[in-house]
């Protein structure tokens, strides 16, 4: 194995610790990795599997190297994007699938997970995902106080 491909994968694992030690914080739980990849690893699953491929593809290219695998553990392209339409069915899918107690942990687990995504990825993908969910799954992702000055436009095509 050469040196660059050990800095690589040391560089995703110091990027990954860094997501789950934010997370972690972030639940209430410092120093809770394994708690904190549960939950991150269910809301990545939860909004995937919401998604139309090609923006699934483009928020994974956002991710350290370690966490696309896991985005991508189990995912099946053929069945997405499944179609919850609101933040209930969201919230419901997200305690199952990171083993919650039930919505209101969901709830503020998803709170949690969005504050990492929002300072670790892309606002520009940021906003294209949240262009293709339901406006109640889409605002888990906005940060309405940082974004209106940052936010892009609109464009409006003539037709």
């Amino acid at each position: 194995m050469s040196t660059t491909e050990v800095t690589l994968i040391e560089q995703s694992s110091q990027k990954t610790r860094l997501w789950l030690d934010e997370l972690a914080q972030e639940l209430g739980r410092p120093g809770d990795q394994k708690y904190a990849l549960r939950v991150l690893r269910g809301f990545l699953h939860t909004l995937r599997d919401r998604l139309p491929v090609p923006e699934t593809a483009h928020l994974s290219a956002q991710l350290p190297e370690f966490l696309r695998g896991v985005f991508y553990e189990g995912w099946r392209p053929t069945s997405a994007p499944q179609r919850y339409h609101d933040l209930d069915a969201f919230l419901e899918r997200l305690a199952r699938t990171a083993l919650l107690a039930g919505d209101t942990e969901a709830a503020y687990a998803a709170e949690a997970v969005a504050r990492v995504l929002r300072r670790h990825l892309d606002l520009g993908e940021l906003h294209k995902v949240r262009a293709v969910l339901p406006r109640g799954i889409a605002a888990l992702l906005s940060d309405t106080e940082t974004e209106n000055a940052t936010e892009p436009e609109e464009r409006h095509v003539p037709q």
